[in-house]
């Protein structure tokens, strides 16, 4: 563990304070997100090397998730997804002109979630990759339908949610079904034409950036890029009284969060919007003075920015353990790893330790750099709320287009990949369909294909996939838990949706 100090010099502390710092300003500007910040500048990491690329990627993803409290506090809009549940209290503590205290105890709530998730991770990752390396292909196949089945179920419909799944899946497919994987060697699911192209199927990296990025300008620049917030006055009015001593009995409160924040965050697709609002109505249903959340009450900022920061630690638990990406966000840090030749998954902790180090290290120094700018520098930072999209998105579509070019050593067809997922991203979102599905489907389905071809060769029957193994058994049981879940929420949903009709 001590030859770790060897690979960590200045430039990677700098890079991680960087990420932080360009992590939250992506996280403050409303309609940007740590997912962004990461898919922008995913090239930027090759010609960084593996250890300094991940220190930048981790400070913007730790960054990214803390900024979104900005505008959540100071406009009423969450700057992030994760950021919904701080608007119901931040804002109304803005509108009492305690703007800046809501800040600094959000922050303070954030630093706390993620420290304890980089704790739950230090210790369970490699304990659980451990336990998955005795997996066969058999359940390794059901841990990947596990995983698209808890995302579907998350999702606002389920069938709108396996559909994108699946939508994910297909395209995972197109290229040359491969002699090793079972296959005949030949190109599928394309036209004659495009063969030259996508004999190995779409690049992953530009199609993260597409769907993170372009399409999130485009449906930005929908709504029109010049009626931003410029021109707007942002006070902090004279209640920036802070006292940590407003932390006095809320321990419960802000390792509970945390935790939450950090269970949620391990399963595949659910989000951070998911873990806060879980947080908050936990504190809410649990807390002597309830009555006050949603007026102003520091203790709803503390549940939800501690849970949502929490997600951080939480959702690198499957990407490092199993190669399942539990956020959007650490599904684009896939990306990091595949430029740089390494496959996450159960082997990735015993073979890379060096690297497992450095990623605590940069995860937890990105937490440190994040309370130290957002907690004395909040007033500075506030301001790029300001910053007119118009100037912005010209910038970020220019790094887009030169990074997906330049992945793969100048291949023109990466540009269009990434022109033609940043249109089919803005899309599906404008027809009702779930980009965290089909973009984990995407991910996974080249995998979830090699282990159910494995799985029947090994067999040469289904009834392998109903075998008798215990871990078989446990995985059954909760992808029937997860659809069982889903259709019971979708009936009361309805349920609900009469109740309100008839009324």
């Amino acid at each position: 563990m001590f030859d770790i100090l060897s690979l960590l010099d200045i430039t990677f502390f700098l890079l991680a304070a960087l990420g932080a710092l360009v992590g939250i300003i992506f996280g403050a500007i409303p309609g940007m997100t740590a997912t962004m910040a990461v898919a922008v500048c995913l090239p930027l990491t090759y010609a960084l090397g593996l250890n300094h690329g991940l220190a930048l990627l981790l400070g913007l993803y730790v960054g990214g998730i803390s900024g979104g409290m900005v505008p959540a506090v100071l406009l009423n809009i969450p700057g992030t997804p994760s950021s919904i549940t701080t608007t119901f209290d931040g804002y109304p503590m803005a509108q009492k002109g305690e703007g800046e205290r809501a800040l600094r105890v959000s922050v303070v709530a954030s630093v706390v979630g993620g420290l304890i998730s980089a704790a739950i991770l230090f210790l369970f990752a490699p304990l659980l990759a451990e336990f998955s390396i005795k997996f066969s292909y058999v359940e390794k196949f059901l841990i990947i339908l596990l995983a698209l089945t808890v995302i579907a179920s998350m999702s606002r419909n389920m069938l709108v949610g396996i559909f994108s799944g699946v939508l994910g899946i297909w395209l995972s497919l197109i290229g040359t079904y491969s002699i090793s994987d079972g296959g005949n060697g030949k190109t599928r699911l394309m036209f004659d034409f495009l063969e030259p192209y996508l004999f190995e199927g779409f690049s992953l990296l530009p199609v993260l950036i597409g769907i993170f990025g372009i399409a999130t300008i485009l449906l930005e620049a929908e709504e029109g890029v010049k009626s931003g917030l410029a021109g707007k006055n942002i006070t902090f009015g004279k209640g920036g009284g802070f006292s940590f001593t407003i932390f006095k009995g809320r321990l419960t409160n802000l390792v509970r969060s945390s935790f939450i924040g950090t269970f949620v965050g391990m399963l595949p697709g659910v989000g951070g919007s998911a873990a806060s609002v879980l947080a908050y109505t936990q504190e809410k249903n649990l807390s002597r003075d309830s009555s006050e959340m949603g007026k102003g009450a520091p203790q709803g900022l503390m549940a939800s920015e501690s849970a949502n920061n929490a997600l951080t630690g939480g959702a690198l638990i499957p990407l490092l353990s199993l190669g399942i990406p539990g956020d959007s966000t650490t599904a684009v840090l896939i990306g990091a790893f595949t430029l740089q030749g390494i496959q996450v998954g159960p082997l990735f902790i015993p073979e890379n330790a060096d690297t497992w180090y450095v990623m605590m290290t940069a995860l937890v120094f990105a937490n440190i750099v994040m309370f130290f700018l957002m907690f004395y520098a909040i007033k500075h930072i506030a301001k790029v709320v300001l910053v007119p999209k118009y100037i912005l998105y010209p910038i970020i579509v220019m790094m887009c287009v030169v990074g997906a070019y330049a992945i793969n050593y100048g291949i023109m067809f990466d540009v269009w990949t990434l022109l033609i997922f940043g249109v089919l991203g803005y899309l599906i979102q404008k027809v009702g369909l779930e980009v965290a599905p089909l973009i984990i489907g995407f991910i996974l389905g080249g995998q979830a294909e090699v282990y159910f071809v494995k799985s029947l060769e090994s067999a040469g029957s289904y009834a392998i996939f109903f075998t008798k193994s215990p871990i078989a058994v446990v995985l059954w049981l909760l992808i029937a838990a997860s659809v069982a879940f889903s259709v019971m929420m979708g009936l009361k949903s309805r349920a609900r949706r009469r109740l309100e009709t008839s009324s």
